[in-house]
């Protein structure tokens, strides 16, 4: 079975008149690099980063 890498997640924040253009609510969303929403709107930066831990968990380390 071959796994895929995980596409890096970022928060951005979508204001008011962009959300208008875009169709959209104003809020904070996980995006791909690419610039694709992959969740949203959430509330806060911090809701945000935990949602993209959920999809995307960080990579633990190997001692």
């Amino acid at each position: 079975m071959q796994t895929q890498p995980m596409q890096a997640l970022s928060p951005r924040h979508v204001k008011t008149e962009e959300a208008l253009r875009l169709g959209v609510e104003s809020g904070w969303y996980a995006i791909k690099v690419s610039g694709t929403f992959v969740s949203g709107p959430h509330v806060s930066e911090a809701d945000c980063s935990r949602k993209i831990d959920e999809i995307n968990p960080p990579v633990k380390k190997k001692r």
